[in-house]
This record gives structure tokens, sequence and C-alpha cells, in this order.
């Protein structure tokens, strides 16, 4: 019995943080990880994408904790969330990549100041962890996927492995194109 390669499961919609044309060709899906170190050295190879690819790709970012190696990484993805609901997921999103090793929720409580957000409402959120469902939504999602470490990333449906570097994923929009 031939193997088949991993797919996604779900395309990208409405609820996807994402960024580029809706109407690109290639779509680009990643399940990243904030305490992951490899998701933080591909989130400039991924900018770069999207400058390199203009409208040919639309991509979005999905939470994918690995809690338990990564013990802030839901605080981090939560974060996010509580910035998406004001406006502010991008600029939070390249914040705690920047800010990779301090993910505390006092680092958290700070980089909201940082970004913008209305202090009281972030932790109002965050205390009441308004966004976990979600992140574990997109968790599960991508684990049916066959997602296992991260980045997981997608390009027009089909799981690649980047695990060395993302020439992969250029090499992969290239063939798409």
């Amino acid at each position: 019995m031939a193997h088949r390669k991993p797919s996604l499961v779900h395309p990208i919609d409405e609820s996807d943080h994402a960024l580029g044309s809706p109407d690109a060709p290639i779509a680009v899906v990643e399940y990243a990880d904030f305490e992951c170190p490899y998701c933080a050295e591909a989130a400039p190879g991924i900018r770069l994408m999207l400058a390199r690819y203009g409208g040919q790709v639309r991509y979005a970012f999905r939470h994918f904790p690995l809690e338990d190696v990564h013990p802030h990484a839901l605080a981090a993805a939560e974060a996010s969330e509580c910035a998406a609901a004001q406006g502010q997921f991008w600029p939070m999103h390249d914040l705690l990549y920047r800010r990779q090793g301090k993910l505390t929720r006092t680092d958290l409580n700070g980089y909201a100041r940082e970004v913008g957000l209305e202090a009281k409402r972030f932790e109002r959120e965050m205390n009441g962890q308004a966004y976990v469902e979600k992140i574990r939504e997109q968790y599960r999602v991508g684990r049916q996927s066959r997602v296992r470490s991260t980045p997981g990333i997608f390009v027009n449906g089909q799981l690649l492995d980047v695990a060395f570097d993302l020439q992969v994923l250029y090499d992969a929009i290239d063939a798409a194109s």
C-alpha cells in the first residue's frame, strides 16, 4: 500500500490570520509555535516569500503550540489572539518572534502595551483564556493534517519538509506557478 503525502484538511478561510491576495493561485499555510526556534528562523523567510511572490501567494498562520517542550507557547499564542481581536495580530506576531526568549506573562503584558493594545481588555481576555479553544482547534486540525513538528508548512495543500531551509518552500511555489 502506497503512503500518501500529508495534505491539509482545512483550506484557508476568513478565520485565518492571512496575508496576500485572497485570489492568489498559491496557498501557503504554516502551523507554528511562537517558542519554536525553527519557526522564529523561518519568519523572515516567510516575509521574503511574500515580497518575492507578491500577488501569487496567500499565506496563513495557524497555531500549533508544542506545550510539552515549549512551556510559554500557549500563552504566547493567546497573546497573539488577544492582539488580533484588537487588529494587531501581525505586529504582535513579529514581536513575539523577535523576543522569543522572553515569553512570561509579564513579558506578554509589556508587549501588549508596546503594540498599543488596550491593557484592561488584554488582561481580561488573557485571564479568561478567551482564545484557548480557537488555538486548540487549530492544533487539532494540524494534527489531522499530519503536522508533527513546527514549522509545518503546506503549499497548495501538500506538507513540505522545510527542516533545513526554506528553499524547499520557494521551489514548491515556483513549481506551482
